[in-house]
């Protein structure tokens, strides 16, 4: 007699049980209690903030992070599904060129608005800390709202721009319409009203090239009253249902000629509709088929005589943008933090839940071990990632010193390529720890991925920014000597909790080694600048050289930040945090000099610190697993 299946699974297999989810509990996208603002987020701005501000901060963050998952995540998976779209013609066959969008990419422009998302950082309201608060809403917003940031960072940066030129206004000559329209444009892109509120584009990249504008062929042709009419083809336009851009063109001078190169280029404003909404003599060609970031309306179009506004000095277009270029990298280094984030916390929490070879997936130590390596990485790169916003909010309120400021240029293209690096390998690692389910596009982890991949390309790539580090050391040679300077204070700070932590004392010491071989380093290949063959053998080196930066500031944060918690949490019985932290600063280190080839201890890792770090950053019902 031929076996056959018991009668309890030929009942479950003729049902289809499509009611039951094969895992026990289905992975979350957030390791807080039902809200996006994690713990060591949370832990972050405790260190940052003065008491009293980190009161008022938390006080915003706490209803918003509920905001962001029971309302924005639900808007941003809707617009990852309705793509938007191009109607070329309306129903009687006039050409208009709309850029149609779903019903959530609008909402999520209201919500924008509405919790201040680019306000926060012009209205003030606690001075030098407040684009900490705005950036941690933003890093709690971004992976969950289909990536509305890209327009919102370039909204802040013409925003930043225009508060710079209203800064300079006395010793920059320009046409009493064009102050008229950038005061219009600057209160409308910090306007928390839906209705008032503009977002801005930045079109920059053309046929020709993308991170070498020098190549841009859109002319600019002056008109009487003192505008221009723009003539050309951008290539690769996000946020095309913006309501402005700034753009970079060449002025024809009487003569009908251009000035070739990059310092032909100068900076202009346009305004993308007319006052009865049609567009400004702007042609869409068609939308950007892209890997990822598919709610972002990306296009390409022609500039056919668009009304423009000069905003910078002739000429001078490639060194005005930079105002607009440190904003957005910043938020391209925030993304990164907040899309590692997700994949860390879906991966964590599916860990947790997931059982297989008899027990859950986290307490097989092999895979806890790979785990808080990701989160590692996640917590170094907001380390990062925030002091650059800290420094950006001291430099905006004039209280950044020379030093600081020069830290800061050199800080920003460092983090953006770490960073966006680091968030594709994060990710993708994330992915494959959910097994084959993380394969599936219902999970949202393809699209993460995905969305991910932009980042080591937009604002320039992890070579085109190595070598934006390469022109900063040799105009500002000294920068790298106050970078030096930067990771020593944190060893100096540590020296008295390392005598009573022989932990911190071991992260110290990796530190130390770090430092002493980035100094050798530095002293081998600065010199070589000088000459075109030394200059050759740099270039290629820089990449490694930029991200041994990266490693050496990160575990000199995460010191700072473990030394932070252990005085302000008790020396006698640490919590958990505590005791992550520590871990945390010496797991990196650890890291990076196993990346960079150098000899570890025995027993460097150990699997109670894989779950100490992992159990820091769970709560609730997930911790209690653990």
């Amino acid at each position: 007699m031929a076996a056959s299946a018991s009668p309890s699974m030929r009942e479950r297999v003729t049902s289809l049980d499509t009611d039951r989810f094969f895992l026990q509990v289905p992975p979350v996208s957030h390791t807080g209690m039902g809200t996006a603002l994690d713990a060591y987020l949370r832990a972050v701005l405790t260190r940052l903030l003065p008491p009293e501000v980190l009161r008022s901060v938390l006080a915003d963050l706490e209803p918003f992070g509920y905001r962001v998952v029971e309302e924005v995540e639900g808007l941003g998976q809707e617009a990852e599904e309705q793509e938007p779209w191009l109607r070329k013609f309306d129903k009687w066959g006039k050409r208009i060129d709309r850029v149609e969008t779903c019903s959530a990419w609008k909402k999520l422009n209201e919500i924008s608005a509405e919790e201040g998302l680019v306000a926060i950082g012009y209205e003030r309201d606690h001075g030098e800390f407040s684009r900490l608060h705005q950036f941690a809403k933003l890093c709690m917003f971004t992976h969950s709202s289909a990536i509305y940031t890209c327009p919102l960072a370039m909204t802040d940066g013409a925003a930043r721009l225009i508060e710079y030129l209203r800064a300079q206004k006395a010793s920059i000559s320009l046409p009493p319409n064009v102050w008229t329209f950038l005061e219009e444009a600057f209160d409308h892109l910090t306007e928390r009203d839906p209705e008032e509120f503009w977002t801005s584009g930045q079109w920059m990249t053309e046929r020709p090239g993308g991170s070498d504008v020098g190549y841009t062929e859109t002319e600019a042709v002056p008109q009487q009253d003192g505008t221009y009419q723009l003539f050309g083809f951008k290539w690769f336009t996000s946020a095309t249902d913006a309501n402005m851009t700034m753009t970079l063109a060449r002025i024809v001078d009487q003569k009908g000629q251009t000035v070739s190169g990059s310092r032909g280029l100068s900076l202009f404003a346009v305004k993308i509709k007319e006052a009865d909404g049609s567009l400004n003599r702007i042609r869409i060609a068609r939308m950007k088929n892209k890997l990822g970031t598919r709610a972002l309306p990306t296009a390409e179009l022609a500039l056919e005589g668009s009304t423009a506004y000069l905003v910078s000095p002739p000429g001078r277009g490639v060194a005005t943008i930079a105002k607009m270029i440190n904003v957005t990298r910043i938020y391209n280094s925030v993304s990164a933090v907040s899309g590692m984030r997700r994949a860390v916390a879906m991966a964590m929490s599916f860990g947790v839940n997931r059982r297989a070879f008899g027990r859950s997936l986290v307490h097989h130590p092999l895979h806890a071990r790979t785990l808080a390596n990701m989160e590692v990485q996640v917590r170094g790169c907001l380390q990062m990632t925030f002091e650059a916003v800290r420094l950006m909010g001291l430099s905006e309120v004039d209280k950044a010193s020379k030093e600081q400021s020069s830290f800061l240029r050199l800080l920003i293209p460092v983090i953006k390529l770490y960073t966006g690096k680091q968030s594709v390998w994060v990710t993708s690692e994330a992915l494959e720890a959910l097994g084959g389910q993380g394969y599936i596009e219902d999970t949202g982890m393809p699209a993460l991925l995905r969305n991910n991949q932009v980042l080591p390309i937009w604002e320039g790539t992890t070579n085109v920014l190595s070598m934006d580090l390469l022109r900063v050391l040799r105009a500002t040679p000294d920068a790298l000597r106050v970078w030096f300077s930067r990771v020593q204070s944190s060893l100096d700070a540590s020296q008295s909790t390392a005598s009573v932590n022989s932990r911190v004392e071991d992260a110290r010491s990796l530190l130390t080694t770090m430092l002493e071989q980035h100094v050798q380093l530095s002293r081998e290949l600065l010199p070589l600048l000088s000459s075109a063959e030394g200059q050759a053998e740099v270039e290629m080196r820089a990449r490694e050289f930029s991200f041994g930066l990266a490693s050496l500031l990160g575990g000199a944060l995460l010191l700072e930040h473990a030394v932070f918690t252990h005085k302000t949490t008790g020396k006698n019985s640490p919590p958990v945090s505590t005791c992550a932290d520590v871990h945390t600063a010496l797991r990196w280190c650890h890291l990076a000099l196993q990346h960079h080839g150098g000899d570890l201890p025995p027993k460097a890792f150990d699997a109670k610190a894989d779950l100490e770090i992992l159990a820091s950053e769970l709560e609730g019902p997930l911790l209690a697993k653990l």
